[in-house]
């Protein structure tokens, strides 16, 4: 199922689906159409979501394995994404309902805010057991976003972080219940209304200059 978007108020809400939400190309062009709706539109704040066991399991494996030729190209389109949410010009929450691994956890770590639920769900980098290792873009928004001990703990380990271990690591801000996460994602944007998206915008593309050229160049 594709990802959709609804409004609660002024806040969008892209949920991401309800399957393992990997990132095929097709994934990613509707996701990309609904931030340009959701940027026209002046929101107030952005969530994603998912629905079912994951948040989002990152890379389309398939995919690239049966398009090996595309594989750059495909990887700038993930980068590019990241690089996007990263200085999203509204206050933006990931609200991680199930298991959110590699790209995907790295989706989520691009919010400005992460909520988990606490009682089910992982998040992982698994790169360094699947022998994939971390592109310049991947590693420099990873390192933007957490402690140097977080980012140790998380990428060099493969470790699987609950709700609860990930919010001691400071790599989520806060856990909720079940059927729970989405709403306390939204909650935690509707403080941050009224800003102005040029202002905000220019903000996180100075804080995050660096991961942002490094997911985009090349």
């Amino acid at each position: 199922m594709a990802p959709t978007l609804t409004w609660d108020d002024k806040i969008a809400v892209v949920d991401l689906g309800e399957d393992e939400n990997r990132f095929s190309p097709e994934f990613l062009d509707a996701v990309g159409a609904h931030l340009d709706e959701i940027e026209r539109a002046g929101v107030q704040g952005l969530v994603t979501t998912g629905r079912g066991k994951f948040y989002s399991n990152g890379l389309d494996l398939d995919w690239l394995a049966a398009h090996p030729e595309q594989t750059q190209s495909y990887i700038a389109k993930v980068q590019a994404l990241l690089a996007r949410v990263l200085t999203f010009p509204a206050p933006t929450a990931a609200a991680v309902t199930g298991h959110a691994f590699g790209a995907g956890a790295m989706l989520a770590i691009a919010h400005d805010v992460r909520v988990m639920r606490a009682d089910r769900g992982y998040f992982c980098f698994p790169e360094v057991d699947i022998r994939i290792p971390f592109s310049d873009g991947m590693a420099a928004l990873i390192q933007a976003k957490l402690t140097p001990r977080a980012a140790v703990a998380s990428m060099t380990t493969g470790r699987r972080f609950g709700g609860v271990e990930a919010a001691g690591f400071g790599i989520v801000d806060a856990t909720a219940g079940e059927g729970a996460v989405t709403a306390a994602a939204v909650d935690a944007l509707r403080p941050l209304g009224g800003k102005d998206p040029g202002t905000l915008g220019a903000i996180k593309q100075t804080m995050f200059r660096a991961a942002a050229r490094a997911l985009t160049d090349g």
